[in-house]
C-alpha cells in the first residue's frame, strides 16, 4: 500500500469523531478513501506506529488505520 492508492475499510471500525456524527459512534465499514500517507518516521527517527496508514475520506474526516482494516480498490 503507498500514498495515493484507493481504498476501502473492509473490516468494522468505529470512530466517534465523524464530522457529521460528532460525538456519535459511526461505522467506517465499506467507506472508501484516498491513503495520503503512511507513519513510518518521526522528526527524522523511524517509529512503529499501531496505526500507520491515513486515510483521507472527506475534506473534514482523515483517520489512521492498520493495514489489515484496509483492501485496495
Amino acid at each position: 500500500m503507498k500514498v495515493g492508492d484507493r481504498v476501502r475499510v473492509n473490516k468494522s471500525v468505529v470512530v466517534y469523531i465523524h464530522p457529521e456524527n460528532r460525538g456519535q459512534p459511526f461505522d467506517l465499514k465499506d467507506e472508501e478513501g484516498e491513503v495520503i500517507g503512511i507513519v513510518n518516521e518521526w522528526k527524522g527517527r523511524p517509529v512503529s506506529a499501531n496505526m500507520p496508514i491515513l486515510v483521507k475520506f472527506t475534506a473534514k474526516l482523515k483517520v489512521h488505520l492498520k493495514e489489515e482494516e484496509l483492501e485496495l480498490i
